[in-house]
This record gives structure tokens, sequence and C-alpha cells, in this order.
């Protein structure tokens, strides 16, 4: 692909680890098998060609950038009001990313590839993460 390519960056509410969130979507695809995995969200990315460029939707878990999950598509669903959402469209995968602290924020946000936090190594399916606070003080002082 060329051009450039820029992500997302999204709070994971009700979610306080990754497995919560990996958990959660495997559920729903459990109910559903033709379920995708995706994030509805009301405002529709202006700078879309970007998003779809190799864009990424990073995840925020209780201040801090734990995971990502590459963006697929966009697609439009109507919501219960009638007003047309915008679906992002995500491969299942959820990839770890090294913890970054992340400040509280509504909706979500550009996240430019040289600001995005670099992929964990691959580890077992089920690694346990290490806990918010800990993560969070290995992130500031640069160790994680």
């Amino acid at each position: 692909m060329s051009g450039a390519t820029v992500n997302l960056l999204k709070l994971c509410v009700g979610a306080d680890r990754v497995e919560d969130l990996i958990d959660w979507q495997d559920a729903r695809r459990a109910q559903n098998p033709r379920w995708e995995t995706q994030h509805i969200t009301r405002m529709w990315p202006k700078r879309e060609a970007e998003v779809l460029n190799g864009g990424s939707l990073y995840w925020v878990f209780k201040g801090l950038v734990l995971a990502r999950q590459r963006i697929l598509r966009l697609d439009q669903r109507p919501g219960d009001d009638g007003v047309m959402r915008c679906a992002i469209v995500l491969d299942p995968e959820v990839v770890r990313t090294e913890p970054q602290p992340r400040r509280p924020f509504q909706g979500w946000r550009y996240l430019p590839p040289d600001e995005a936090p670099r992929d964990l190594r691959a580890s077992g399916p089920r690694e346990e993460a290490l806990p918010p606070a800990l993560a969070a003080a290995l992130a500031e002082i640069g160790l994680r």
C-alpha cells in the first residue's frame, strides 16, 4: 500500500484487561458465527483513506494502550434511532502492545504511526498481563 497511514485510538469501555475484550468478542462470535469483529461509533473518520491504508484500532484499558486490532474496512450501520453509524470492522486477532499511558478522552482519536506503541513479542494465547498499575509504572520509566 502506498500513501499515508493513520491509526485510531479508543477507550475500551467496560473492559479492565485485554482478556476482557477478547472474551467479549469471542462470546459475540459464539452467539453468531457470522458476526464480524467490529466497533460501532457515531462518527465516520474524515481520514478514511489513511485509516484503511494499514491502520489499526489501538485499545486503551484503564489509562494504558495495551492492544490493537487491524482495521479491515468501514461499513455503514443504521442505529436503532435510524441514524447511520460507522462500523469499524476489525481483524479478529488482538495484538498486544507495549503499555503506553493515555489520559481519558471521549470518542476516538487519530494516532500517527510514529506515536503508536510497538507490538509485544508473540506470546501464548492467554498469557496473563501485568496488573495495570505495574504496567503503567514500567511504561513511565521506559522498562516495558
